[in-house]
């Protein structure tokens, strides 16, 4: 694919002259730089990364070139060999800097050469001469030709192997000089007739060369011809564009001439050649072969030629079009500073362009092709899938002309990065810088030149959500950034992404983002949000209050920034505020704010809450204000709930608060007694009765008054009893209720028999109250009594099954009484039996030391037992009528170790003592007992001796 050519601007590294050239170099700075920036602009968008980047050799370079002109260049492992037109041979260090200057010719330089050591250099000249000199002795060789020589080439194994090398020039011949065992050296011509020796490079046993024929392969170590490879047709001749030979490796051979590529490898055999192509070119006789792997021809001129892993580094002239068309003559052509800028091409093997750079060389206005060469520092390593070698593996390629030097390498990781980012292609740079391609360090400023494309371009959603991955764990960057979107007035699309901790940032930040939230109604919802999500100690709550509060009476206030801003006082230890607004809000949660803040004062002394709290649950509410009745008085509640402008049923709310008061405490409200009845007469009147019952601080009149007027006739009728006019209240009951159960209820409750008659007189105008009023006054009056009021004639409906069941009835209430009160003297009887019989047992009190045995008591003893445990609990002498002595030897009761027996009369004994009394009085007595019978109690003899002294002497 072929690729727009792109200008590089080159980084001037100590690249001027001496001043005398400064202004010169200038100018041509200048205009280099222009044209970089009009073929940059027609290069688009959609310009490649290119694969190289370019650097001017600095060091002493500039100052060698101000006063000659550079002509050859060679490149070891260690160093940089450059030949000038002068004759001289500079050593340079990769940066420039000279470390060595050798005289070694008198004319152009043309052909440097290395052994593979690098301790060995040799160079040819015009001047016919041929020099070899040790780096690092003072070893030198030259030898004399009388014509120009073209091409060198050192044996890489030069001071191993008889000091051996190659040279050739105009006089045809490929001459190969080896030192002798005794002194001088051997001269072995290789090839000779065939035209000037243009070129020449010696790799292991291999030695190749280009003349006017074409190039040639020598197999060294056999002394044998392998290849020949014929030289282009079409091409200009080599005087005007020299062949360029580079060996690959050991077994391929790079030929640039002209305007054709070839790529040879040299086989053992006749395998299938590399990229799939193989055209086998063999010399009679030789054991190796050479394919032509690769061959394509170019549209511009080749000025040198280098590897570049899988790829080919090709130092392009670009010739005129007038140039194209004229045929090349045997004269050297004038220089009329037109030509184009050289070009560095990166091709595959079948010509395939990778990228193409334009170069700014210092005066390519007056150069040809001849004028250039490319060498390139050796390297072990290959590139990787992507393109890039590992630190110092990294392929060197010097491109020189008279007067300047560039140096090309593999751009890096970072490079790769600085390109991206000046594409606008952010993303992909924090990709790579993140994939651990660049310095960490990088990671900042690409996140910082990120945001900066993003806010220029107007994204600022997305460059708020880049912050978190590109501004990581910095305060201070954060910080920079939060007041960047606040001076753009964009803060709200980064609050959601400004860390609280990790890193946290200065109060003044998290301020500053909150306020931003409060400007626009559609920020309101996020700062709510905030406000919750963001610990509070990391800012001061009083300035963003100070921002809300002017808002309070205004249209941009909504329901969502005051909810916001309640949250703020509870920050700000504002609660009473905080409450006025959730009530406002009615928030379901303000129930437990005021429980767990201790606000019942400020539920007393703001207006609106206990009327907000009211809408919002008037169950909870009620139950809130009398549970802390004591805290908010009922008369401020009342008033709160009567002067309201809220649209609300407010008197419903007042009747559920009275209510629930008057059922705790009757007297807690009484001063709006007047004003419940009403209430209740409106929103409950099934509750008007029992408050009527039950409270004495209404008006009577006036309750009546309500109660006509809404024609509640119960309560008409209880207002009228308890304001004494009975009559009124009996016959409200008898001619609007009509019901006589009432109305005997209601003159039984009355106690005035004066009712009664009134009662019987009001219903003897009504045949069927008659009847009613029969069967529902037995036990209260007398029905015969009724009967002889009703006038004679008087129809009374059911007369007769009525007189029958009254009859009925009161045998049967008579039958029960009789039956009552026989139970109630049978068990009068028995239950004073069983007194009898109960204060007639002792209760024994064993002594502290006395051990109670299972089969001395039977179950009556056990009960005993159980009633002698709870007495000794008793104080004795407070019990006891002898003041806590025996009643028979009048001792004290608690002397330890003597058991005591108390009786229900209170008279207590020694056990000893009522036992010796108890023989006493059956001994006078004479009575005789059966050790087995029963007393008459029923229980056993042996208890029935336990008997009070006194009490049974006194009865006797």
């Amino acid at each position: 694919m072929s690729t727009a050519r792109r200008a590089h601007p080159l980084l001037q590294n100590g690249a001027g002259g001496d001043d005398g050239d400064d202004e010169r170099e200038e100018e041509e700075e200048e205009d280099g730089d222009e044209e970089v920036e009009d073929e940059a602009a027609e290069d688009g968008d959609d310009e490649e990364e290119p694969r190289l980047k370019y650097q001017r050799l600095g060091g002493s370079v500039p100052a060698i070139l101000s006063t000659d002109a550079a002509a050859s260049i060679a490149v070891a492992d260690r160093m940089v060999a450059l030949g000038t037109h002068n004759g001289t041979l500079h050593i340079l260090d990769f940066q420039g800097n000279q470390v060595k200057e050798i005289a070694a010719h008198t004319a152009t330089i043309n052909d440097i050469s290395f052994d593979a050591d690098g301790e060995y250099i040799g160079s040819c000249s015009d001047d016919g001469t041929v020099a070899i000199s040790s780096l690092f002795t003072d070893e030198k060789l030259k030898f004399e030709y009388h014509r120009p020589m073209k091409a060198i080439a050192l044996d890489p194994n030069y001071s191993r192997n008889y000091r051996r090398f190659a040279t050739g020039g105009l006089a045809g011949q490929v001459l190969v000089l080896t030192k002798k065992t005794w002194g001088g050296y051997h001269k072995k011509v290789l090839r000779d007739g065939e035209g000037p020796i243009h070129s020449m490079k010696w790799r292991t046993d291999l030695l190749a060369w280009a003349n006017d024929a074409g190039v040639k392969v020598h197999d060294m170590k056999t002394d044998r011809g392998i290849a020949f490879i014929e030289r282009p047709k079409g091409i200009p001749r080599p005087e005007f564009l020299l062949p360029h030979l580079v060996w690959q490796d050991d077994t391929v051979l790079v030929i640039g001439w002209g305007t054709s590529v070839k790529i040879a490898a040299i086989r053992t055999d006749l395998s299938q050649g590399l990229n799939g192509i193989q055209r086998t070119i063999v010399a009679v006789g030789s054991e190796k072969y050479v394919d032509i792997v690769g061959s394509f021809q170019t549209s511009y001129h080749i000025s040198g030629i280098a590897p570049f892993g899988d790829l080919l580094v090709v130092l392009a002239y670009i010739p005129d079009e007038d140039e194209k068309e004229k045929k090349f003559s045997a004269s050297v052509t004038s220089r009329q500073g037109t030509a184009q800028r050289p070009e560095i091409h990166l091709v595959s093997w079948k010509n395939d362009e990778v990228t193409t750079d334009a170069l700014p060389i210092h005066g390519y206005e007056h150069y040809k092709a001849k004028d250039y060469a490319l060498a390139h520092a050796p390297f072990s390593g290959s590139s990787n899938a992507g393109g890039q070698w590992a630190a110092g593996d990294e392929p060197l390629y010097y491109i020189v002309s008279p007067k300047d030097i560039v140096v090309a390498k593999p751009r890096d990781a970072e490079d790769h990065i600085a390109w991206l980012l000046q594409h606008d292609c952010h993303e992909k740079a924090l990709a790579a810088v993140e994939a651990g391609q660049g310095r960490t360090e990088l990671l900042d400023e690409v996140g910082s030149r990120y945001l900066d494309h993003l806010i220029i371009e107007r994204k600022y959603a997305e460059a708020a959500q880049r912050c978190p991955k590109l501004l990581r764990g910095s305060p201070s960057a954060w910080e920079r950034w939060v007041f960047h979107f606040a001076h753009l007035r964009q803060l709200p699309v980064l609050v959601p992404y400004i860390p609280t901790e990790n890193p946290q940032l200065s109060d003044t930040a998290y301020e500053v983002a909150l306020v931003a939230l409060t400007t626009n109604p559609s920020f309101h919802e996020l700062l709510l949000t905030t406000v919750k999500n963001w610990p509070p100690a990391l800012y001061s709550a009083s300035p963003v209050i100070s921002a809300i509060e002017p808002q309070l009476n205004s249209s941009s206030m909504t329901d969502t920034l005051k909810e916001a801003l309640a949250e703020l006082y509870v920050i700000n230890s504002q609660y009473e505020k905080a409450l006025s607004l959730y009530a406002e809000l009615l928030k379901p949660e303000v129930f437990e704010f005021i429980e767990k803040y201790n606000l019942h004062d400020s539920v007393r002394d703001k207006v609106p809450n206990v009327v907000n709290l009211m809408i919002l649950d008037s169950k909870r509410t009620v139950h809130l204000l009398i549970q802390h009745r004591d805290i908010i008085p009922t008369y401020e509640v009342v008033d709160q709930l009567l002067h309201t402008d809220r649209n609300c049923d407010k008197r419903y709310f007042l009747h559920l608060y009275l209510h629930a008061l008057f059922e705790i405490d009757i007297h807690a409200g009484k001063e709006f007694h007047d004003m419940q009845v009403e209430l209740y007469a409106d929103y409950e009147p099934r509750m008007l009765l029992p408050f009527l019952r039950t409270s004495q601080h209404y008006r009577l009149d006036k309750a009546y008054e309500i109660f006509a007027q809404r024609e509640l006739v119960r309560e008409q009728v209880f207002v009228l009893g308890r304001m004494g006019n009975a009559k009124e209240a009996l016959s409200t009951i008898i001619n609007k209720l009509e019901n006589i159960e009432e109305a005997v209820e209601f003159v039984m409750d009355q106690h005035d028999d004066e009712l009664w008659e009134e009662l019987i007189r009001q219903c003897l105008q009504k045949p069927e109250m008659v009847g009613m009023l029969l069967e529902h006054t037995v036990g209260n009056l007398d029905p015969l009594y009724i009967v002889s009021l009703v006038p004679d004639g008087l129809e009374i409906p059911r007369l007769r099954d009525r007189l029958v069941k009254i009859v009925t009835d009161y045998r049967t209430e008579t039958s029960l009484r009789n039956g009552c009160n026989d139970i109630l003297k049978a068990d009068c009887v028995n239950l004073l039996v069983k007194y009898y019989h109960e204060a007639r047992r002792g209760v024994y009190m064993a002594s502290m030391n006395e051990e109670v045995h299972g089969n001395r008591v039977d179950d009556g003893s056990s009960r005993a037992s159980e009633r002698s445990s709870s007495v000794r609990a008793l104080d004795i002498k407070s019990r006891t009528r002898c003041g806590a002595r025996c009643c028979l030897c009048f001792d004290p009761l608690p002397i330890q170790d003597i058991s005591v027996i108390v009786f229900y009369c209170c008279h207590a004994y020694h056990l000893s003592c009522l036992e010796g009394g108890l023989d006493l009085m059956r001994s006078n007595s004479n009575q005789d007992s059966d050790n087995g019978s029963d007393d008459e109690d029923g229980s056993p003899s042996g208890e029935s001796r336990m008997r009070c002294v006194l009490c049974t002497t006194a009865a006797a």
